[in-house]
């Protein structure tokens, strides 16, 4: 079985180990740990697990807290600390060689951490050096320095900082934690067992070690060791980590246990029913029902096996905020060439290799099944893409008006050329719900409720609407029904903080784990002002998972009057045109509803064109995306997407 696509969700909102099997859907490892290393939830840590606060995760991590207080005259203080600490160490909170760690060295270490919180890992990376010069036995901070590497992409120096504070503690879990995790994003799943092995031995108890181990077991292809291990998983406490039963599911399906397939699938519907894979859990459910009732009413008959598609308070928004400025330094420039860290297991454009694969014939009375044929890698890509001139759309183009340039190559061969409106639509419409909206939030709902009901025009297309505050909240899942549509919107309210970019990776990966058969159009639809004064997601990572899940982004500014383009209305922008999408300002609230008409047009005007790129590699490496469109010897202008990381080859067991 190949898991060269297999990805595991991230965020805060919940935490997803998702393996994808028969349609092809591109996952990560990437969540906040809950074991003791004081990572920023930016950072691609592995899990499979979260926690309900992060911020509770780093005031655990404080040393400024839990260090003992030499100068205290107060005995009893003092021993409940020494205590404290203990439990600690042994919990696998802390190394017991960081408890001596000099306060020098304490210092600087809380301030990359506070650095590290906000998103900043180049600067915390000066504060970690100096707090291991001050104290080289440093175990967590070799440990942050290693995160804070790996979300700057820079694997090796990551990997060299966990592997020397394991040889400093050996009895320290979170640094073997962390070299799996390392393992899992190269695709090594032996080496990721190992290192996960160790900390499991370290720490048996502990569910996200095991839940990481049992992804990493799946991957060696030792199903029942997963299984296994997904069960210990279960009768632990694990609130927010029903992934691990996802990871279980696949595992049953490799072995052909149906039964442990329905079972794992029921219990990951019940403890993470919004999760994005939940649509083709429930799918997956349906047809082996529908299979066991047809060869109960057939026994001896040969039958067809259903297709199993596993895959507090915040500070106020503001328009220009430093946590702005630093989301938008972050992104970069993807066309210097830099590797792809937490895309690592995705594939070009990720919606490129559309499934393909059909799952064989199974004779459910005649011995043991074949073993099914689950993924097959095809690097091909396909990208949409808007080509207007003057600012009108162009829907009039044939493929002798295009060219294509793919890492400054032309196209190996095209596979496809096609105007999206014959395709199958599925739309995500996102509202922001905070605070920050609430004057306009009525005339946002109405419009946005007529947009649904003009876009959807095909009985092939669907669409979901969810909410954000501090979380997103699905308030109607995929469906056609416009009613259903309009109610889910009208089921919106105001409510807390904003997390636009958690927000916006979790209906990314919704769009890209619904269960298909042939290419569909992913579109998500962004309603916010901009702002973001939550997200553990940062906008570079968001801006990747748009583009692993394949999903075009495109985004209506919620902002009360003109005015100069602020931070906020650049994150709209980077966000949208990324993905090869598009921003939309509208000068006010009369105008909302012409921005959404506009959209409608765009949208049912892109094309669709699937190739095979020349010269190819499975490294990780960027790819850059030329489309050049001329009509009657004019050049036209294209909207698309400018690269995509390419895929990274699956080591073998």
């Amino acid at each position: 079985m190949n898991l060269g696509r297999l990805r595991v969700l991230v965020g805060r909102w919940s935490a997803y180990a998702v393996v994808v099997l028969c349609v092809w859907v591109p996952f990560t490892i990437c969540q906040q740990p809950r074991y003791p290393v004081a990572a920023p939830s930016t950072l691609p840590t592995i899990n499979v697990g979260g926690g309900d606060s992060m911020t509770a995760q780093f005031a655990r991590m404080d040393f400024a807290q839990m260090a003992m207080d030499e100068q205290s005259k107060n005995r009893k203080q003092a021993e409940k600390d020494r205590m404290s600490s203990q439990r600690l160490v042994e919990s696998g909170a802390i190394s017991a060689l960081d408890l001596a760690a000099p306060a020098k060295a304490v210092k600087e270490y809380n301030q990359a951490t506070s650095l590290l919180r906000g998103q900043r890992s180049q600067d915390a990376i000066g504060h970690l050096q100096k707090a291991i010069a001050v104290y080289p036995k440093f175990v967590s901070a070799h440990n942050g320095l290693g995160l804070a590497y790996l979300d700057l992409d820079d694997t090796e120096r990551a990997r060299i900082e966990f592997e020397t504070a394991a040889k400093l503690d050996e009895k320290f879990p979170g640094s073997f934690l962390n070299l799996g995790r390392l393992a899992l994003s190269q695709n090594d799943f032996v080496a990721a067992q190992s290192h996960l092995e160790r900390a499991a031995a370290i720490l048996p108890n502990d569910p996200v070690i095991l839940s990481a181990l049992a992804y990493a077991q799946y991957g060696t292809h030792q199903y029942q060791l997963a299984i296994q291990a997904a069960g210990r998983v279960h009768e632990l406490p694990h609130k927010g980590m029903g992934n691990v039963h996802y990871i279980a599911a696949a595992a049953a399906l490799a072995l052909n246990e149906f039964g442990v397939v329905q079972r794992e699938l029921a219990l990951f519907l019940q403890e993470d029913p919004d999760n994005p894979l939940a649509p083709a859990a429930r799918n997956n459910l349906s047809a082996l029902a529908g299979n066991q009732r047809s060869a109960a009413r057939a026994p001896g008959s040969v039958g067809q096996q259903p297709p199993i598609m596993l895959a507090s308070n915040q500070p106020p928004s503001l328009p220009n905020s430093d946590r702005l400025k630093t989301q938008l330094l972050g992104i970069g420039d993807e066309a210097e060439g830099e590797s792809c860290y937490d895309c690592a297991a995705a594939t070009p454009l990720a919606e490129l290799n559309q499934p393909t694969t059909q799952v064989a014939a199974l004779d459910i009375t005649a011995g043991p099944p074949p073993q099914w044929t689950i993924h097959k890698a095809v690097d091909e890509v396909a990208l949409f893409f808007a080509v207007t001139s003057h600012g009108r759309t162009v829907s009039n183009l044939e493929l002798s008006d295009i060219q294509i340039r793919d890492d400054n190559k032309p196209p190996e061969k095209v596979l496809q050329f096609t105007p999206q409106s014959k395709l199958p639509l599925r739309l995500g419409l996102l509202i922001d719900t905070s605070g920050s909206v609430q004057p306009r939030f009525s005339f946002e709902k109405h419009a946005a409720s007529k947009f649904l009901q003009q876009m959807l025009n095909h009985d092939s297309d669907l669409a979901f609407v969810a909410g954000f505050a501090y979380a997103p909240k699905v308030t109607q899942d995929f469906t056609a029904d416009h009613e259903k549509l309009a109610s889910g919107i009208n089921r919106l309210t105001n409510e807390g903080g904003t997390a636009l970019f958690d927000a916006v990776s979790f209906a990314c990966w919704k769009l890209a784990a619904y269960p298909e058969r042939d290419r569909v159009a992913k579109v998500l639809i962004v309603v916010s002002d901009g702002e973001d004064n939550s997200s553990h997601s940062s906008l570079r990572q968001t801006i990747r998972d748009a583009e692993a899940s394949g999903v075009t982004i495109y985004a209506i500014s919620t902002k009360e009057g003109g005015g100069s383009k602020t931070d906020a209305d650049r994150v709209l922008q980077a966000l949208a045109e990324r993905s090869g999408g598009e921003a939309l300002f509208p000068d006010d609230m009369n105008t909302l509803g012409s921005s959404f008409d506009k959209l409608r047009d765009t949208i049912r005007s892109r094309y669709l064109i699937a190739y095979k790129p020349a010269g190819f590699e499975a490294n990780g490496k960027y790819r850059t995306i030329l489309v050049v469109a001329e009509k009657d010897g004019r050049r036209l202008q294209v909207h698309a997407r400018s690269g995509y990381h390419a895929r990274i080859e699956a080591k073998a067991p």
